[in-house]
């Protein structure tokens, strides 16, 4: 009798999971949105700052505004000519948030998809990491 060798069963391996993404992502909806404000303020070079502040229901709070220009520390995140500037602080509490501009019948804004936050309370605005 003679002995065969018997292979070990090929099983494929996983493939490894997505890797969140780096940064702050701007949507369509953000960019067209944050475009004609720009045009409508006259300040094309201008950008919007995005913050997180202690406070709200939460304990973490967003905070946007208009910025004429970058801080020397900032992080800068570019699309079509739009601006999007970050501070390093905030930035810790904000990496792979994606910045969107929502439209509805009741109520328009922009929006942050965070994929940080464990918890929010009902307004949007406030979080906790």
């Amino acid at each position: 009798m003679s002995e065969q060798a018997i292979s070990p069963q090929q099983t494929p391996t996983p493939a490894p999971p997505a890797k969140a993404p780096r940064g702050i992502t701007l949507a369509d909806s953000a960019v067209q949105r944050l475009k004609e404000l720009l045009e409508q303020r006259q300040t094309p070079e201008a950008g919007l700052r995005l913050a997180v502040r202690g406070g709200g229901c939460s304990g973490l709070a967003y905070a946007m505004e208009w910025a004429e220009k970058a801080k020397e520390r900032d992080k800068v995140f570019e699309r079509d000519g739009v601006r999007v500037f970050v501070d390093p602080k905030s930035y810790l509490y904000l990496i792979g948030t994606e910045l969107v501009f929502e439209q509805t019948l009741m109520a328009s804004g922009f929006k942050l998809n965070n994929p940080n936050v464990k918890a929010a309370c009902g307004c949007g605005e406030s979080f906790s990491v």
